[in-house]
C-alpha cells in the first residue's frame, strides 16, 4: 500500500520518535524509506573551517540522515538519503511529488534548535500544500500503537472525506484493523432558535444516511469489521478526540479540504486542530488523492 515512505527529519528529539514509527511501518510492508534533510536556506550557515568554506547545516544534515539511514538498516529497512537545499516546505513537497512518495511521515514537533519542524511552520504548511497522504504524530502524545487495530474515519459526505475513506479503507484491510466510521452533528452551529430541534433531527438523518453509504463503501471493498456512529457534539474535533478515547482507535484517516455544510473538515479548523492535539497519528489526505 505505502511502498515509498518519505521522513523529513531535522535530527530532532519530536523526528527520533516519529522515525521509530516509520521503521514499524516499513518493516511490516517491506517499505522503502526515503530520508530527507532540507538545509533551511533563510538561514545563514556558510562558514570558514580550517581554511574550508562549508555550509555546515548540509554537514550537520548529512550526519542526522546518516544516523537515520543507520537505525533503518539496523531493523532491516531500506533506505534512500538526501540533504538538499531550499525552503523546507516546498522542498518536501516538491520531494514527495517528484519521487512518487506514498506517504510523507512528520511530527508535529520539533524539540532542536529553533524547532524548525514546530506545527504552524513546516509540518503545517506540507500537510496544507502536499498532493502525497501526509501521516503527523505528536512525540509527546504517548504510546503510539501499530499494527493498528482500531483506525477511525470521520466523514461529512464530502468529496474530501471520500478520498480519506478510500484511504482509511485500504488501510485496515492491509493492517486488518477494525475500520470506525463517525459523523459529527454540529450543534453549535445551530444557535438557539427555536426551530433547533428540528434542524438537529434532519441533520442527524442526514449524518445517519452518509455512515450508511460510507459503511457500505467499506464493507463492499473487503473491511472485515464496520462500525458507524453518529454524535452531536459543539466542538467537532473535540468529539472526534473523545471518540478516539472512547474506543481505543489507533489511527485517525481525516480528509482535509471538505465542503459540505460550513467546509467542517477543512484545514484551519478541525483537521488542523486534529493534527495538532490527537493523541494518536493523524493521516491527512487531500481530495485529489486516490486510495493506495
Amino acid at each position: 500500500m505505502f511502498d515509498r515512505l518519505l521522513f523529513p527529519t531535522d535530527g530532532s528529539d519530536g523526528a527520533a520518535v516519529a522515525l521509530d514509527h516509520v521503521l514499524d511501518v516499513a518493516a511490516a510492508h517491506d517499505a522503502t524509506v526515503h530520508v530527507l534533510n532540507v538545509a533551511d536556506t533563510n538561514l545563514d550557515s556558510v562558514t570558514r573551517l580550517g581554511g574550508e568554506i562549508v555550509d555546515v547545516l548540509e554537514r550537520e544534515g548529512e550526519e542526522i540522515v546518516r544516523e537515520a539511514a543507520e537505525r533503518a538498516d539496523r531493523r532491516g529497512v531500506t533506505t534512500v538519503t538526501e540533504v538538499l537545499q531550499g525552503e523546507p516546505y516546498s522542498t518536501i513537497v516538491d520531494y514527495a511529488g517528484a519521487r512518487d512518495i506514498d506517504l510523507v511521515v512528520m511530527p508535529t514537533r520539533g524539540s532542536r534548535g529553533l524547532e524548525r519542524l514546530l506545527l504552524g511552520s513546516t509540518t503545517e504548511r506540507v500537510v496544507r500544500r502536499s498532493e502525497v497522504p501526509v501521516l503527523t504524530l505528536r512525540p509527546d502524545g504517548g504510546e503510539i500503537t501499530y499494527p493498528y487495530r482500531n483506525v477511525l474515519v470521520p466523514t461529512d459526505g464530502s468529496d474530501c472525506a471520500g478520498a480519506a475513506l478510500r484511504v482509511g479503507v485500504d488501510v485496515a484491510t492491509v493492517e486488518g484493523a477494525a475500520l470506525h466510521l463517525l459523523s459529527v452533528v454540529d450543534v453549535a452551529s445551530l444557535g438557539l432558535d427555536v426551530r433547533t430541534d428540528i434542524q438537529t433531527t434532519a441533520l442527524r438523518e442526514s449524518a445517519s444516511g452518509i455512515v450508511e453509504e460510507a459503511s457500505a463503501v467499506a464493507t463492499d471493498a473487503g473491511v472485515e469489521s464496520v462500525s458507524g456512529t453518529v454524535e452531536e457534539g459543539r466542538s467537532i474535533h473535540r468529539t472526534i478526540r473523545s471518540y478516539v478515547a472512547d474506543h481505543d482507535v489507533d489511527l485517525v484517516v481525516l480528509g482535509t479540504h471538505g465542503r459540505t455544510g460550513l467546509d467542517r473538515y477543512v484545514l484551519g479548523s478541525v483537521a488542523e486542530k486534529l493534527v495538532r492535539s490527537s493523541p494518536v497519528p493523524v493521516l491527512t489526505v487531500r481530495e485529489s488523492a486516490e486510495g493506495t
